[in-house]
């Protein structure tokens, strides 16, 4: 009797002993949080103007959280297709674009380097550009669509469609008031009712990712969510505006004629754009725009927090990498800018924070990042294999284990056109256009407000931060156009031809998709 409970006592350790060193070797999952539009305003990177964001504050203090990450592409459209590619658009030829997986049909995608290891592959929300025919279709094991008719109209987003809540009236916002909006809701800002909250996408797409974490996976799994808050148009429900003081509200620095010391061409742009700071200065506006996108960035955060929780409620807690990070910034002011597609810190400047095993706990860095290096660390940790093309990015696990010992980098930006970029470290931020340059000593002029590139004691400063730049841009990627070239079947889509080329099939119609209310309000 004895030798028999000695025999199963010793297989009792010996299967906990194999259980535990299976644990230990098992690839890790990852949780992949994408938010689109958000700034550096996260409580826990201690801005002034801070959104109260305590769920990625929680995040961020079980991990590393990088103070100076930077956007790999100036807005949703080349920024995401830099992150899934593991390419700039200075190779790719997407500086305004996202269909990499078109014009390079070459490009193994992050899904599909993670499919290639073995890893069950779930998708959801905004992870690629939100117009029909911009994701990257290739190796999930599912995507998530909240309505059936989005898969038979090229993957659309549709994050604001006509079963998604609006506020009443509409337009509701001070700035859009009386007009009739046709496209996008820019600067369009108002709670809902919090009884219509299960109605909105991204609180849809966190349910969904919740029940994803609540199943049983019998192999790795690469889950990536992708939250369009605090994209506009900034509704969300009334209790996360209600987190807020209207009159405690402050709005970020602006300096007169800082548009002045600009190189012609961008000083013209920057200055027409200035018209819409203005406008909102005359309608005594500003810090009501700045309200609802703080509301916006609470709301993320509840969506993101509940994720979070459903991760730390699983079996999957302990050996999950977390990753969260924004497509890029967002100006509300700055330099006389509400927007993105600059050069200038608003834009480039976002949340990046990881968590999970390899990472170390607890820490902030100010070391300079970019989102380009998501793909190259994720190989690392997860031991992906290789894929086709070259990644562009560096490999960030280092510092992920060890932050106190990183050393600074120079990261390299693109701008929407060829040739035309930033180079960034946390001394300088140099920015070249066709027609002239920038140049930001960023610790004695953390704003941006006095431009030095025509300084000639600083000619090698220049030249250093400008080597990082390739010798040779790719051309401008063809664009596509949804009316003519989209072929959708059977819930799969392709684009079946290049802009210049004769239409295959003149008989054809696009897929119609539901459209959210636009209308003037009488």
């Amino acid at each position: 009797m004895k030798s028999t409970f000695r025999f199963l006592l010793s297989f009792v350790i010996l299967m906990a002993i194999c259980t535990t060193d299976a644990a230990t070797t098992a690839k890790p999952n990852v949780l992949f949080i994408a938010v689109d539009d958000m700034n550096d305003w996260i409580g826990c990177l201690n801005t002034k103007t801070a959104a109260l964001t305590p769920n990625i504050d929680k995040l961020a203090a079980r991990g590393v959280n990088f103070s100076n990450a930077h956007t790999a592409g100036v807005y949703c459209a080349p920024s995401r297709a830099a992150i899934f590619s593991g390419q700039f658009a200075s190779t790719t030829g997407c500086y305004q674009s996202s269909t990499y997986f078109v014009e390079h049909p070459e490009i193994e995608s992050l899904q599909t380097s993670f499919a290639k290891a073995g890893y069950a592959t779930y998708g959801g929300g905004k992870l690629f550009h939100h117009p029909a025919g911009n994701i990257d279709t290739r190796d999930w094991t599912e995507f998530f669509l909240r309505n059936p008719s989005q898969r038979n109209a090229g993957w659309p987003m549709e994050s604001w469609s006509a079963e998604t809540p609006f506020p009443h009236p509409f337009p509701a916002s001070t700035f859009n008031a009386g007009q009739e909006i046709k496209g996008g809701l820019f600067l369009e800002w108002a709670p809902i009712p919090n009884d219509k909250e299960e109605a909105m996408a991204d609180t849809q797409r966190a349910s969904w990712a919740v029940k994803q974490l609540q199943k049983k996976h019998a192999r790795p799994f690469f889950l990536g969510i992708g939250f369009y808050a605090p994209h506009y148009p900034n509704y969300c429900p009334q209790k996360y505006f209600d987190l807020y003081d209207p009159k405690r509200i402050q709005r970020p620095p602006i300096k007169a004629n800082d548009l002045d010391d600009l190189p012609p061409k961008m000083k013209k742009l920057r200055t027409n754009r200035a018209r819409i700071h203005q406008k909102l200065e005359s309608l005594n506006a500003v810090e009501d725009t700045i309200h609802g996108y703080l509301a916006c960035m609470s709301y993320a955060d509840s969506m993101i927090g509940r994720v979070l929780d459903a991760l730390e409620a699983s079996p999957y807690a302990d050996n999950t990498i977390v990753v969260l990070w924004s497509d890029h910034g967002y100006h509300h002011g700055e330099k006389s800018h509400w927007g993105k597609h600059t050069l200038w810190e608003r834009t480039s400047n976002v949340p990046f924070i990881w968590a999970g095993p390899g990472v170390a706990k607890g820490k902030r860095t100010e070391v300079t990042v970019s989102l380009i290096d998501i793909y190259p660390t994720l190989a690392d940790l997860c031991q992906l294999p290789q894929p086709r093309q070259q990644l562009e990015g560096t490999s960030i696990a280092d510092i992920l284990a060890n932050p106190v010992n990183a050393k600074d980098r120079t990261v390299f930006l693109p701008h929407t056109q060829p040739g035309e970029f930033a180079a960034i470290n946390c001394d300088w931020r140099y920015i070249r256009y066709s027609d002239g340059e920038e140049l930001y000593d960023l610790k004695k002029d953390p704003n941006e407000w006095h431009n030095l590139a025509d300084r000639p004691a600083l000619a090698a400063v220049k030249a250093r931060l400008a080597s990082i730049a390739p010798k040779k841009f790719a051309p401008q990627a063809q664009k596509f156009n949804v009316k003519r070239d989209l072929m959708v079947k059977d819930g799969k889509f392709e684009w079946k031809y290049r802009q210049g080329n004769t239409n295959p099939n003149p008989t054809y119609k696009p897929p119609v998709t539901s459209k959210p209310p636009f209308r003037k309000t009488k």
